[in-house]
């Protein structure tokens, strides 16, 4: 018999009632409930939206089982000694690749210039073509990874860049490790940011790698506000080094109302 603790808010009986029939399907004999006795866990399924934290005295537990695909709230916790399992979820894959290769055809192309930016004045820019637009992907991880190949299956030529290595067919460049990021940036006209937040990648993004950039680049976070120095983000933009953000995320969540980012053109 397999003991399952569910803890958090967002694990409730439904999700429950699921997992054991999923389970039971399986073949598999589990106990689920949200009271086990911590030395009597074997797994532990999270919401992390919860008030666990201390794992230490779950000391049969064999995984913790995240139903969120960030790694936020375990990253500085040193009692997490069992492996970590986090969501993936296709749908969440395919809806990440979508809104990534729609903003970057969305810059590629130039779509904000001709449907706002006209004003009157005929003009018949010619954009790049897609082998001619290089592309920078941060985080290799089940999204980038998705991103990455669309974005290469539509002929751009790719940069895709990690904590560790990963050889991803079709990219132009799979690159990893910190000696290499000032490659991955270097001349990108488009940066793409689907890094998780971590120690490491909080404020990764500064005014010294955003220099590195291609002049006019764009960039688009799809990932955690924190991993981006707003002030600097603001600086690049305001002197036209950055043409554009598109920002999906941000440090404070709602955005407040008195933040610059509501109102910069």
């Amino acid at each position: 018999m397999i003991r399952v603790l569910l803890s958090g808010p967002e694990v409730d009986a439904k999700y429950a009632s699921l997992l054991s029939a999923a389970l039971t399907e399986r073949g598999l004999a589990a106990n689920l409930s949200t009271t086990h006795a911590p030395e009597t866990v074997d797994y532990i399924v999270l919401d992390p939206g919860g008030s666990l934290r201390d794992f230490r005295p779950f000391t049969r537990a064999r995984a913790v089982l995240s139903l969120w695909a960030g790694v936020e709230v375990f990253a500085r916790n040193d009692t997490l000694t069992q492996p970590l399992a986090r969501m993936v979820d296709p749908a969440m894959t395919r809806g990440m690749t979508e809104y990534v290769v729609a903003h970057v055809m969305r810059h590629h192309v130039g779509m904000d210039r001709h449907i706002r930016g006209l004003k009157g004045e005929w003009r018949q820019d010619l954009p790049k073509l897609a082998p001619e637009r290089r592309v920078t992907i941060l985080g290799m991880g089940e999204l980038g990874q998705a991103a990455a190949r669309a974005l290469a299956g539509l002929g751009f030529p790719v940069t895709g860049w990690g904590r560790t290595a990963k050889d991803i067919a079709g990219l132009a460049r799979n690159l990893h490790g910190e000696a290499a990021l000032d490659a991955a940036l270097d001349g990108a006209e488009i940066l793409v940011i689907l890094l998780p937040r971590t120690p490491e990648t909080e404020n990764l993004i500064d005014a010294a790698r955003l220099s590195r950039l291609a002049p006019g680049a764009c960039l688009i976070n799809a990932a955690r506000g924190p991993i981006l120095v707003d002030g600097d983000l603001l600086a690049a933009l305001d002197s036209g080094h950055l043409g554009h953000a598109t920002l999906d995320v941000f440090r404070v969540e709602p955005l407040p109302k008195d933040h610059p980012f509501w109102h910069h053109p």
